[in-house]
Order: C-alpha cells, then structure tokens, then sequence
C-alpha cells in the first residue's frame, strides 16, 4: 500500500515520517514548551506575568515557544492581551495530569 503524503505533514527533527507523536514529542521537546502548557493550565497569562512564571525565561526564546504552540493549536492569544489554552491544549494538558500524580508519588518516595 502507496504512503499518502499530505500538505500537512512536517519534518521532525531525528525523524523522515512525520508521524503525529513524533512531531508532538519535537514539540513538547523543545524548552520550554511543557513549562509554558503547564503554567496556563489554570488561566491566562500576559506575556510579562507568563515569563516570571518561567523563571524570566528569555523574552525570545518564550516567544518562539508561543509562536510554535500558537501554530500548533494549544494556545491563543486571547482579546484583552494575555495568552491561554485552546481547547485542544487544555485537552493535551489533562493528559500530563496522571503523569504528574505520578510524578508526585514518586518525589514523596524517592526523596528527590
């Protein structure tokens, strides 16, 4: 059976297939990505209060992170200024949800 290539498909870095879970992995691979996802998890954020929530993530590196997750569907650029989840990210971030529970149990038993 032919490989159907379509319009939509990108390249992953480390990967010629471009299979959704390896382009979401780059994705979510990339710094601070995961760090952004998780600080709006619970509201929107300006750009200012979303990079003290990052530490003081660089400005650039912070906007290169919303441009890729703006352009993957995860997060907009809501009307009063301030950056939140779409749909489709707060659907992604629940995922991380028993990841983190986990994550959780295991600081409390491992001491780290």
């Amino acid at each position: 059976m032919a490989k159907q290539t379509t319009s939509r498909s990108r390249g992953v870095r480390g990967s010629r297939s471009g299979r959704p879970i390896m382009v979401l992995l780059d994705l979510l691979g990339r710094r601070w990505s995961l760090r952004i996802l998780w600080e709006l998890r619970d509201a929107p954020l300006t750009s200012r209060a979303l990079r003290t929530a990052c530490d003081e993530a660089s400005p650039t590196v912070l906007q290169a992170r919303l441009d890729d997750l703006r352009e993957a569907g995860f997060v907009e650029l809501g009307e009063a200024g301030g950056y939140g989840l779409t749909a489709l990210g707060r659907d992604l971030c629940e995922t991380f949800m028993p990841l983190h529970r986990f994550a959780e149990r295991w600081r409390s038993k491992s001491g780290a």
